[in-house]
């Protein structure tokens, strides 16, 4: 009698649980919650002129290059923190280094601290806006689109570490994977 009812109470929370992802696969836009405790990447371009968005681009992917070697040590965020902080004076390094081999002559700013970060949408997934703890640069008056991802936990950086080239991350719903293990 014991194990029809324990089997009873799996079933009741897996109906609760489809009926819940129902709702929400519903839904065209997903809300993605990044950790409180993350630290976000953020290059800002200097204007959405093509020139000023491929220089953004080189940017933030030797950066990310960079990053990644520099984070692979950090053990937890407290590490990643210190990391960031001692190693500023290399990634500005880093930028001028692209700046010059792109015959670029706009200035830039670099800034680990709290930055403020609009609602983005990407791929029908909503991040929200806020102030988050992150490593920012802005190239010129940084009014152009901007390129950001997450650093701790290292997000954007696995991506680094295969290829050259920016990739998708994919996000997955605990829930969702739950559901599908049992309904499909």
């Amino acid at each position: 009698m014991k194990v029809k009812g324990d089997n009873m109470k799996k079933t009741m929370v897996l109906i609760i649980l489809a009926v819940a992802m129902l709702g929400i696969l519903g839904t065209e836009e997903e809300v993605v919650l990044i950790p409180k405790d993350a630290i976000r990447f953020r290059v800002i371009a200097s204007s959405n002129k093509e020139k000023d968005q491929a220089l953004k681009k080189q940017v933030a992917k030797n950066l990310q290059q960079q990053l990644r070697e520099t984070m692979l040590t950090a053990n937890n965020l407290n590490d990643s923190r210190k990391m960031l902080q001692k190693k500023l004076p290399e990634f500005s390094k880093n930028i001028e280094n692209t700046l010059t081999q792109n015959k670029s002559n706009a200035t830039y700013d670099i800034d680990y601290g709290t930055h403020y970060f609009p609602e983005k949408k990407y791929k029908g997934v909503v991040y929200e806006e806020g102030m988050y703890e992150s490593l920012v640069v802005t190239l010129g008056n940084g009014k152009g689109k901007n390129f950001w991802c997450v650093l701790f936990p290292p997000l954007c950086l696995l991506e680094a570490e295969d290829s050259n080239e920016q990739k998708d991350v994919e996000y997955k719903s605990f829930v969702k994977e739950v559901i599908n293990k049992y309904f499909h």
